[in-house]
């Protein structure tokens, strides 16, 4: 559950990114969406990883 926490609090963080990114075309803004969408994709693939091994498991 911990790593899904993580996953939460990073969409939250980006939600003024994401405004400032599409809403005020703020090209810095793109990229730290960018970066955290990457952050986002890693954390869900160890989720992925780690579901897999509990369900093995059992």
């Amino acid at each position: 559950m911990k790593r899904f926490e993580q996953l939460k609090d990073l969409v939250m963080s980006l939600e003024g990114d994401f405004e400032k990114f599409y809403d005020k075309e703020n090209q810095a803004a793109g990229t730290r969406v960018r970066k955290g969408m990457q952050d986002l994709k890693n954390i869900a693939q160890e989720i992925r990883i780690e579901v897999q091994d509990i369900k093995n498991k059992g």
